[in-house]
């Protein structure tokens, strides 16, 4: 993404940021109470904590995004029930947003792997910038 002019947002380099953060009392879990207040924001206080705790350090990245490039079809064991739900909040919230979305399958070949990337590349080239 940086290679075609843009700033990648991405929710490892958030969680990075958390457990380098000498206060947080609980790196294992990586969300603090501020995140779950945050969460708010974006789900109803009825939804789970786990997936209030995700939007709120996914909430604010959806709300900087200019375009995205959603991953369809990850392995089963590639998040928790949390972690998919969660997901299918922010596919809401950038389709509602109505920026510039790429869809792609997740690949399982590296023919594919190929394709995906190519994908991403035409999308992000004509982007502007």
């Amino acid at each position: 993404m940086e290679r075609f002019g843009h700033t990648p947002l991405s929710l490892g380099r958030e969680i990075g940021e958390r457990v380098r953060d000498p206060g947080l009392d609980n790196p294992p879990l990586n969300l603090t109470e501020e995140d779950l207040v945050r969460g708010l924001r974006y789900v109803s206080i009825e939804a789970p904590s786990g997936v209030r705790g995700r939007m709120g350090v996914l909430g604010p990245l959806v709300d900087q995004a200019e375009a995205a490039v959603v991953v369809r079809n990850t392995a089963y064991a590639f998040g928790c029930s949390g972690c998919f739900r969660a997901g299918l909040q922010v596919l809401y919230l950038l389709r509602r947003k109505g920026i510039p979305i790429l869809e792609v399958e997740y690949p399982s070949t590296r023919e594919e792997a190929r394709g995906m990337v190519r994908r991403i590349a035409e999308f992000l080239g004509g982007l502007k910038g």
